[in-house]
Formats: C-alpha cells, sequence, structure tokens
C-alpha cells in the first residue's frame, strides 16, 4: 500500500468514526432516557413519537456503529443523511433563533459527510474493503 493510500484510508477511517461518535453517543443518551426522548419528540409535534423513538435508536446506534466499523458503509451513510435532514427538518427549523440555525446548517453539513461516504465507500480500513466491497 503506497503512502498516499495509506493516509487516505487513514483519514476514510478518522472522519467515520467522527461522523459516527455523535449519533452513537445520542443513541446511548436516548436509551438512558426514553420518556424524555419520546416527550421531545412529541413536543415537536412529530407524528408518532413512540415508533420515531424506535426509529432514532435504530439509525443513530445502528448506523453508527456500521459507519465506524465500515461494514454496508454506503448504505449506513445515506441512512444517516436521510435521517440527519430529517432531524434538521424536524427540530430545527426556527431561523429566528440563531442557536437553532447553527443546528440546521450543522445538520446538513453533517448530511453532506454522509454523501460523501456513501458516493466514496468506507476506504480501505473496513470490512467492506476485507469483504471486496470497497
Amino acid at each position: 500500500m503506497s503512502n498516499n493510500a495509506s493516509l487516505q484510508n487513514s483519514l476514510a477511517f478518522v472522519g467515520r468514526l467522527l461522523l459516527a461518535v455523535i449519533f452513537v453517543v445520542s443513541g446511548v443518551e436516548k436509551l438512558a432516557d426514553p420518556s424524555g426522548t419520546i416527550s421531545y419528540i412529541s413536543a415537536a409535534n412529530l407524528p408518532f413519537p413512540i415508533p420515531a423513538y424506535a426509529g432514532a435508536l435504530v439509525a443513530e446506534l445502528g448506523g453508527g456503529i456500521l459507519l465506524i466499523l465500515g461494514y454496508q458503509t454506503r448504505l449506513a451513510a445515506f441512512l444517516l443523511a436521510a435521517f440527519t435532514l430529517a432531524s434538521a427538518l424536524g427540530f430545527h427549523m426556527e431561523f429566528d433563533d440563531q442557536n437553532q440555525l447553527i443546528h440546521f446548517m450543522k445538520n446538513i453539513a453533517i448530511a453532506g459527510g454522509f454523501l460523501q461516504i456513501a458516493a466514496f465507500g468506507a476506504g480501505g480500513f473496513s470490512l467492506d474493503a476485507r469483504a471486496g466491497r470497497g
């Protein structure tokens, strides 16, 4: 493996890890306080708060762990991009509140990072690469 390829693979892994950690931590927090999370979803006037809670757990914990491992990475990244965009639209649309605007823009940027992973794959340091799915 050339130095350039090794650097690219290392950066791809670190990028996946940095994107995934926020979702894994958030998923663990949701596990610790299901009623608080369900109440938060309800307060945002989103439909079906209990199934939404379950979907958030699957997306955050499942997608985050898959991303870290680099397994089914393109699919996980695409689903996390969709989840992140939905979160921006569902929870951060109060643009007159600068904090909410920053959260909205952060979610848009994170979704862009996920789309890059969906487009270009996990890199060499991944289970996908070991399985020949690059």
